[in-house]
C-alpha cells in the first residue's frame, strides 16, 4: 500500500518536486557549490592577520585554561561581551590551532556558507521562488564581507547558523506539532542568543512568516507557543543593553540623543542600509558618524521616506504580502541597532555593515523572489536573458566581495583603506598609529597618525594613551606622561592608562609614582600579567625585592610563556643574593626566547657576577648580535672581556663601539680610558679621559 502523503499546512504552497533539479544537478552538489563560491569570494582574507579587537575574542593567555571556561559563562566582565557560547567557541578553536589566523578565518567562511545553505533549505520548505538564487546572493553579497572576513564578527556568522537552524526546525514543528521539534528549536534559539543577542528578533520573524503564509496569525497555533521565546529574547536583549552600558562604556555624552533624534537616526539608518544592499558601492569598515539634529529639517525626510515606503507596501499587500513581510523582517531585525538602544560602536559610527548581516535577508529574499518570478515568466516565452542576467549579478557580487575582503588582509591595509574613504575617521587614525607602533619601526608615522586622532577626538582616552606610548618610544617622557595623565582625566578607571602611566614613570626614573599608578592598575585588573610585571619592576627599582619577586611569580602563573617577566624575576633574584636560582630562571628564559637581547643580557649579567666569565661573554655576544645598536650591551661585553686574559683589545673595541653609539656615555669613556691605559696606548687613553671630563663637568 502506498504511504499516505502528509497534507500541506493551510495557506502553504507545495514545493515543486523538481526544484533541486532545476539548477542542473543534485541539491547536495549545489550546497557544496555554495561553499566553493564563498571560499573563492573570501580567498583574499584567508591569510589575513588579527585586526583591532580580535585579541579581545581570541583568548588571552589568562583565559586559556579549563577554569577560564567557568569565567566565560559565569563572570560577566571576563570577556568583552557576554556571549558565552561565542567565547567558548573561540576557546576551543584556540585549543585546536592556537594563534594560527587561517583557522579562525576558515571557520567564519564555513559558518557563512552553512548559513546560506540553511537559508536555501528554509526557502525551499516555504516554497519561496528563487531559493537557490537567494542563497547565492546572500553568500556573495559584499555587505556580508565585514561579518565574514573579520574574526571578531564570528558572533554574526555563528549566531546566524543557530538562528536559521532554529527557524528551520520550528517550521518542522509547525507542520507536525511534535514537542521534540519545539524544544529542539528552542534550544537552538537560546544558543543563537548566547552567540549574539540580535537574534532575539527570531520569534517575531516566525510570526511574520506565518502571517505571510496564511494571511493571519492564530493565537493558539501561532502566537502562544512563541511566548516563551519572546520572554527569552526580550530578557536577553535587555541584559545585553545593560552590559553595553556598564561593562563596555556605551553611555555618556556621545550617546546623548533625544527620543526624536533617535527616531531621525533610525530612519536614516534604514535608508542607508537599504541603499547599500541595493547598490553596494563605497563600502568601508567605518562609515562617517552623522550629526543628528532635530532642528535640521531635511533629516526628517529619512523617516518620512521609510513611512512612505511602508504605506506603499501595505497597500500592495492586498495583492502580495511578500514585499511587506520582507521589509518588516528587514526593519525588525535591524531594530536593536537602529539607535533606540546604546551600542558601543555608536561612539564612532551609527552604522556598520555587520549590523545588517541577518537583516539583509528580508530584502535579498524579496528581490530574489521577484527576479525569479519575472525570469520564469520570460523563460516560458523562450527568453534566456534573465538567467544570464542572474549569472552576471552573481559574478559582480562575487567580484565585489573578493575586492572588499582584500581590505582585511592585515590591519594596516584595513585602516589605510578606511582613512582613504573616510578621512575624518579618528578611530582609523588611532588604530593605524597603534598598529604601526606595535608591528614596525615607523614611529614617526605612528606619531603623525596618533596626533591626528587626538586632534579629531581629543576626549578619546585610548588615543591619548597610544600617543603617550609613541612619545615614550622616542624618549619624550614628559610629553608621554602628560598624554597618559590626560587619558586618566578622561577615563579615571582605565587599567590601561594607569598601567601605561606607571610604565612611563618607571622608565623616567620616578619609581614611587610608578608603584602608585601600577597598584591602581592592579586593583582594576588583578589578572593582568603585564601589570604585575611592571609593578614588580618598579618595586625592584626601589629595592623592595621581597614585594617585587611575588609579582613576577604571579605574572608567570598567569602567563607561563611570559619570558620578559621570567627575565625580570631572575634579575630580582640575583639582586636578592639568590644567584644560582637567578641563573636557572634566566637560562630558562633564554632557552624560551633565544632571540631576545634583554633576556640574554640579563643572563649574561648574572653569569658575570657569578664569576662564570666565558659563559657571560658568550651571552653578551649573543645579545650584541641581536641588538647591535645597544650601547649598554657593548659596554657590558667590554667589561666582561676586560676581565679575561688576552681579551683586552676586544674589550677596547666594545667600549669604543659603545661611545660611537652613545657619545654622552660617561662610564663607557671611563672604562675605555682605563683599558687603553692598561694596554699602553696613553695618547688614546688621554683623549678618552678628556671626553669623560667634558661630560661630567
Amino acid at each position: 500500500m502506498a504511504k499516505k502523503r502528509r497534507a500541506a499546512p493551510a495557506g502553504a504552497v507545495r514545493q515543486p518536486a523538481e526544484t533541486g533539479r532545476r539548477i542542473g544537478f543534485h541539491p547536495v552538489l549545489a550546497y557544496a557549490l555554495v561553499l566553493c563560491v564563498v571560499l573563492f569570494a573570501y580567498w583574499p582574507s584567508l591569510q589575513g592577520g588579527f585586526l583591532w579587537d580580535d585579541d579581545a575574542h581570541v583568548p588571552a593567555p589568562e583565559m586559556r585554561s579549563l577554569h577560564s571556561l567557568y569565567s566565560i559563562w559565569f563572570d560577566v566582565g571576563a570577556t568583552q561581551q557576554y556571549y558565552p557560547l561565542l567565547h567558548s567557541a573561540f576557546w576551543l578553536e584556540h585549543r585546536l590551532w592556537g594563534d594560527a589566523v587561517l583557522g579562525y578565518h576558515l571557520v567564519n567562511v564555513l559558518l557563512h556558507a552553512v548559513a546560506a545553505c540553511l537559508l536555501i533549505a528554509i526557502l525551499r520548505k516555504l516554497a519561496v521562488p528563487g531559493a537557490w538564487l537567494t542563497g547565492f546572493v546572500f553568500a556573495l553579497h559584499p555587505v556580508c564581507v565585514e561579518a565574514v572576513a573579520w574574526i571578531s564578527e564570528q558572533k554574526s556568522t555563528l549566531s546566524a547558523v543557530f538562528y536559521l537552524a532554529a527557524a528551520l526546525v520550528y517550521l518542522r514543528f509547525d507542520e507536525t506539532r511534535r514537542r521534540r521539534w519545539y524544544f529542539f528549536a528552542l534550544v537552538l534559539f537560546i544558543t543563537a542568543m548566547l552567540s549574539k543577542t540580535v537574534t532575539c528578533t527570531l520569534p517575531a520573524a516566525l510570526l511574520l512568516v506565518f502571517w505571510w503564509r496564511r494571511g493571519r496569525i492564530e493565537w493558539k497555533r501561532d502566537a502562544l507557543p512563541l511566548l516563551p521565546w519572546f520572554a527569552v529574547g526580550i530578557g536577553g536583549g535587555l541584559f545585553t543593553a545593560r552590559v553595553e552600558r556598564l561593562y563596555i562604556g556605551a553611555e555618556g555624552s556621545d550617546y546623548a540623543l533625544t527620543f526624536l533624534e533617535r527616531c531621525l537616526l533610525a530612519g536614516r539608518a534604514v535608508c542607508f542600509y537599504l541603499t547599500k544592499l541595493i547598490w553596494p558601492a563605497d563600502l568601508t569598515f567605518i562609515y562617517p558618524r552623522w550629526t543628528v539634529n532635530q532642528s535640521v529639517w531635511w533629516q526628517c525626510l529619512f523617516p518620512l521616506a521609510v513611512l512612505a515606503l511602508l504605506a506603499l507596501l501595505i497597500y500592495f499587500a492586498r495583492r502580495n504580502r511578500g514585499p511587506l513581510a520582507g521589509f518588516l523582517f528587514f526593519v525588525g531585525t535591524l531594530f536593536p541597532a537602529l539607535g533606540f538602544f546604546n551600542v558601543y560602536p555608536f561612539i564612532y559610527s551609527y552604522v556598520a555593515d555587520h549590523f545588517q548581516y541577518l537583516a539583509s535577508l528580508g530584502v535579498i529574499v524579496t528581490v530574489s523572489a521577484a527576479l525569479t518570478v519575472v525570469s520564469t515568466r520570460l523563460r516560458t516565452q523562450g527568453a534566456w536573458t534573465p538567467v544570464l542576467a542572474a549569472c552576471l549579478l552573481l559574478c559582480v557580487l562575487g567580484s565585489l566581495s573578493w575586492s572588499q575582503s582584500g581590505m582585511y588582509r592585515n590591519a594596516e591595509t584595513l585602516y589605510r583603506t578606511t582613512i582613504e574613504r573616510n578621512p575624518e575617521c579618528w578611530l582609523a587614525h588611532n588604530n593605524l598609529g597603534a598598529d604601526l607602533l606595535e608591528t614596525s619601526d615607523r614611529v614617526d608615522e605612528a606619531l603623525t597618525q596618533l596626533e591626528t586622532a587626538v586632534r579629531l577626538k581629543p576626549d578619546y582616552a585610548p588615543a591619548r594613551t597610544n600617543l603617550g606610548n609613541a612619545l615614550a618610544r622616542v624618549g619624550r617622557w614628559p610629553e608621554a606622561i602628560a598624554e597618559h595623565q590626560a587619558a586618566l582625566r578622561i577615563q579615571p578607571d582605565s587599567v590601561r592608562a594607569h598601567n601605561n602611566l606607571g610604565n612611563a614613570y618607571l622608565n623616567s626614573g620616578r619609581f614611587q609614582e610608578a608603584v602608585t599608578e601600577l597598584q591602581a592598575a592592579l586593583r582594576g585588573d588583578p589578572n593582568s600579567p603585564r601589570v604585575r610585571n611592571n609593578l614588580g619592576s618598579a618595586l625592584s627599582s626601589l629595592g623592595r625585592l621581597s614585594e617585587a619577586i611575588p609579582q613576577f611569580e604571579a605574572a608567570l602563573r598567569l602567563d607561563p610563556g611570559y619570558d620578559e617577566a621570567r627575565g625580570n624575576l631572575g634579575l630580582a633574584l640575583f639582586k636578592g643574593g639568590r644567584v644560582e636560582e637567578a641563573i636557572g630562571v634566566l637560562r630558562t628564559a633564554a632557552v624560551n626566547r633565544p632571540d631576545s637581547a634583554p633576556v640574554r643580557g640579563k643572563l649574561a649579567f648574572a653569569l658575570l657576577n657569578a664569576g662564570r666569565l666565558p659563559e657571560a661573554v658568550a651571552e653578551f655576544e649573543a645579545a650584541a648580535r641581536l641588538e647591535p645598536g645597544s650601547p649598554l650591551t657593548h659596554f657590558n661585553l667590554g667589561f666582561a672581556l676586560s676581565r679575561m686574559p688576552g681579551r683586552l683589545d676586544d674589550a677596547i673595541a666594545e667600549y669604543a663601539m659603545a661611545v660611537r653609539i652613545a657619545p654622552d656615555f660617561a662610564d663607557a669613556y671611563r672604562n675605555l680610558g682605563n683599558a687603553l691605559a692598561k694596554a699602553g696606548r696613553k695618547e688614546e687613553a688621554a683623549a678618552a679621559y678628556r671626553e669623560l671630563q667634558r661630560l661630567v663637568q
